[in-house]
């Protein structure tokens, strides 16, 4: 089987506008398994059936699976995604909180998180420039490079990570 995708439209074209599971999954770039479950969770509707009993997806089904993946790239959860893909059909009008509202508070999120990582870079740094190769000792020394104080103290206003 070639590996090459073939454009969308082309497969679509040569099905008669519906494409079976296998081509949509590997029209997007998704196995199987995850276009079904995507399906489970809501954020594609189920499909039509054939009478042989095949799901049959039309052309959309493709956009919507790449627009799940590209989200998730950018740091969307499912959940998330869910949510901007239900904004979005049902705006009619409607001013409804979608892409641009949660695209900043994502933003923000991940400039925190780069923020934190910055700081995680610095100290660990400045712990392999000092040679810092025992942590309990290095934290009990008080020549020791590494903030352990401030870094702790971070942590503990960011709240549990889970």
């Amino acid at each position: 089987m070639n590996a090459a995708r073939i454009p969308m439209n082309d497969v679509a074209a040569a099905s008669g506008g519906a494409l079976r599971s296998g081509q949509v999954a590997h029209e997007a770039g998704v196995n199987i398994q995850t276009l079904r479950y995507y399906e489970r969770r809501g954020l594609l509707p189920e499909p039509d059936r054939s009478p042989g009993g095949h799901r049959l997806y039309g052309g959309e089904a493709v956009t919507t699976l790449r627009i799940i993946k590209a989200a998730q790239r950018l740091g969307f959860t499912l959940d998330e995604v869910a949510e901007l893909l239900e904004a979005g059909r049902h705006r009619h009008g409607r001013p409804v909180p979608g892409l641009q509202e949660r695209a900043a508070a994502k933003l923000a999120e991940v400039d925190a998180r780069i923020a934190d990582l910055t700081t995680i870079r610095t100290a660990l740094v400045t712990a392999v420039a000092a040679g810092c190769d025992d942590l309990t000792e290095c934290a009990t020394s008080s020549c020791c490079p590494i903030p352990f104080t401030d870094l702790a103290e971070e942590n503990r206003h960011a709240g549990p990570c889970c």
